[in-house]
């Protein structure tokens, strides 16, 4: 049977307007004008959307779903996190990763906390690795997991220049790298090697050196927290500048906030597809604690409410852009006939009040 959302305003991410929005099991069959499609006798549930706004559901691609460990010995280890959390930030689709701890977290547990976050009906992957070089893996080889292994669609969070990390020179990303992105080739995924960036003296510059000495692509890397710290956020900015892709940190409050970076990043022309925002959900923070997965959701409605992008554009940083650079648009990012039914709703102040994922209502505060 069919689920009908009427008189709905369409973010799809372009603004299209008010429409119908029609729901066949885990698709959206049909968006067209108001009126058009209320008579159909298939549909079983009507919801009156007026006033509402429809966006595509967030995809995240940096949660800690599995939780991490703390730098404060074992009392300082993150929880699990669970379904019901994610989704009440509009996170439909996320990748988790494990952090510093490739130790006393394993991949067998991600996967397995991937696989549970499934059942309850969000959409999941994962990257093998953790900080560490050489990384941690389920098969003993990258290439082998993303090839064999179906949620894992790359590396990650492979640390450098930070204190934590294994120091990763040039040469060690680019035979890293190499075996990701064959992977990618052979099983037809993303194929991404998902870099954290601390606060270490280095910057960006084993990646800009892996890529200026190897034949890689520069949009099989894709650098994050990189709104941690100005100095390095102007090294990101200038990368973004050259065609490479840049990850920001939701919440981010030591370094630049993620609508006074996008501002900053905007005011320079830069191409702001190649920019995306990713939560670090269930990650420890330097202050102690969990990072919380509404960061996400927060920064996208100050971005729109500050005025720093339309909608339209503001939205594109957490969902479409992502999207494809994970390889899952056009089914994932976009509100689209047979895109995936993951639909974020809002009031008209920018505040959750629907979500759907996969055509399952899973957020309901109207």
């Amino acid at each position: 049977m069919l689920t009908l959302l009427e008189n709905i305003g369409c973010f799809c991410p372009e603004f299209i307007g008010d429409k119908d929005i029609i729901i066949a099991g885990e698709r959206i069959l049909s968006i067209a004008r108001p009126g058009a499609l209320s008579h159909n006798p298939l549909v079983e549930t009507m919801i009156d959307c007026r006033g509402l706004y429809a966006f595509p559901g967030f995809v995240d691609q940096h949660v800690h779903f599995a939780g991490a460990g703390g730098e404060e010995g074992f009392k300082s280890r993150t929880r699990e996190l669970e379904a019901k959390e994610l989704f009440e930030t509009g996170i439909t689709t996320a990748v988790g990763l494990l952090g510093a701890d490739g130790t006393t977290r394993s991949m067998e547990n991600l996967y397995a906390k991937a696989k549970a976050l499934e059942a309850e009906g969000l959409t999941t992957f994962i990257y093998s690795g953790s900080y560490a070089y050489p990384p941690v893996t389920l098969t003993g080889s990258l290439l082998r997991d993303i090839v064999y292994i179906d949620k894992v669609i790359g590396a990650g969070e492979i640390a450098v220049s930070d204190h934590r990390s294994s120091n990763p020179v040039a040469a060690e990303l680019i035979k890293l790298a190499s075996g990701v992105h064959l992977g990618g080739l052979l099983a037809g995924k993303a194929g991404l090697v998902h870099l954290h960036f601390g606060d270490g003296k280095g910057g960006l510059s084993p990646l800009r050196e892996a890529l200026d000495t190897s034949d890689l692509p520069a949009e099989l890397f894709v650098p994050t927290h990189m709104n941690r710290n100005p100095v390095l956020f102007r090294e990101a900015a200038s990368y973004a500048g050259t065609g490479g892709h840049i990850d920001l940190t939701a919440g981010e409050k030591d370094g630049l906030t993620v609508p006074d970076a996008v501002r900053s990043l905007a005011a320079e022309g830069l191409d702001m597809s190649r920019v995306t925002v990713s939560s670090d959900a269930g990650g420890s923070m330097p202050s102690g604690g969990i990072a919380p997965s509404s960061a996400l959701f927060d920064d996208f409605s100050e971005i729109i409410k500050q005025s720093v992008l339309p909608q339209e554009k503001a939205v594109r940083l957490f969902t479409e852009n992502a999207a494809k650079a994970l390889k899952l648009y056009p089914k994932k990012g976009v509100l689209r006939e047979g895109s995936d039914a993951d639909i974020l709703i809002t009031d008209k102040e920018y505040q959750l009040q629907m979500l759907f994922c996969m055509g399952q209502r899973v957020v309901n505060r109207t």
